[in-house]
């Protein structure tokens, strides 16, 4: 007598082609990307997601391996951190508590690099939602240099996207990622406007650095005004043009958002471009984001007084349940 019923079992794999295909999505992967960096079949993925999939245990460890995470994690609906003692602690914790149980160790044993952070600002959310456009502008209006994290990331390979991936595979990409971020805060002491890849939000370790350097704004707007600007520039590099369905692409862009709401929605400030013009966005991206800070020449000649029509050099944001 079988341990599961047929009907078991067939909930069983279907719940873990949920789990395989809601991960692919948080790390903002095809599934033509997924088939190449765990060398299984793109078919085969196809019938694991749906459930259909005889899946053993080797192909769970190369699925695993190629989304970065351990077997263990496929059967979380979140990573957890394993801190050694303080594992249990952190294990009753919510992700909320985690975030600030991070920043609180962060600044309590100087994990954190404040200085200046307040003047880097990174612009994350997918594709589609303005962050070149505008975050060109803020440079200029600002007087900083305008950089993209990609491009950053492609120098400090010497080589180009595609041939990163290639090569080394989405655990190598994210490791010139982390360089390139250090790189960055590194050169930008004084302010930078740069704009991040739609991922980066997925691995807590990047993101956690990220923060920790650069104040971030989440740049947001529905799944539709996201493709439909994608798709208006000719780049449809955030789907699987292979399957040549919109509606299904349309279904994996939802789902993309859907498992990252909660990541993005650790920005620092939102921004809802949703409907609104360049201009309008560009005018509430100015009022979330921290004033520019006075120079020291500046200060030094003023003498500590401020002019009277001087932009207070506190953080002027847009709350994140009202940013529109």
């Amino acid at each position: 007598m079988p341990i599961l019923s047929a009907s078991d079992t067939q909930a069983t794999m279907a719940e873990l082609g949920g789990r395989v295909r809601a991960w692919r999505a948080r790390r903002g992967m095809t599934r033509k990307q997924l088939a190449h960096d765990s060398g299984l079949s793109e078919r085969f993925l196809a019938d694991v997601e749906t459930g259909k999939g005889n899946v053993s245990i080797h192909s769970l460890q190369a699925v695993a391996r190629a989304l970065h995470i351990t077997v263990l994690e496929l059967f979380q609906d979140a990573p957890r951190p394993a801190l050694g003692r303080l594992h249990d602690l952190l294990e009753r914790l919510d992700e909320h508590q985690l975030d600030q149980a991070h920043a609180l160790l962060a600044s309590t044993f100087g994990l954190d690099d404040e200085h200046g952070r307040e003047q880097r600002i990174a612009l994350i959310g997918l594709r589609g939602a303005g962050k070149s456009t505008l975050g060109a502008q803020l440079a200029a209006e600002r007087g900083v240099p305008f950089v993209e994290l990609d491009r950053e990331i492609e120098r400090e390979a010497g080589i180009g996207m595609n041939e990163i991936l290639l090569l080394h595979g989405q655990a190598g990409f994210r490791r010139y990622e982390r360089r390139a971020l250090f790189r960055i805060a590194e050169e930008h002491p004084d302010g930078v406007v740069m704009t991040t890849g739609g991922s980066i939000v997925s691995e807590r370790e990047t993101f956690d650095l990220l923060q920790s350097r650069f104040y971030c704004v989440w740049l947001k707007a529905s799944p539709e005004e996201h493709m439909s600007r994608v798709v208006a520039q000719g780049d449809m590099r955030p789907f699987d043009s292979t399957r040549g369905a919109t509606n299904e692409a349309l279904d994996d862009l939802r789902r993309i958002l859907a498992s990252r709401e909660t990541l993005y929605a650790r920005a620092d400030a939102v921004v809802d471009t949703a409907a609104r013009s360049v201009k309008q966005s560009f005018k509430d991206l100015e009022r979330a984001v921290p004033a520019v800070a006075a120079r020291p020449d500046a200060e030094s000649t003023a003498r500590g007084a401020a002019p009277a029509d001087a932009r207070p050099t506190a953080p002027t944001r847009i709350p994140k349940e009202t940013a529109q």
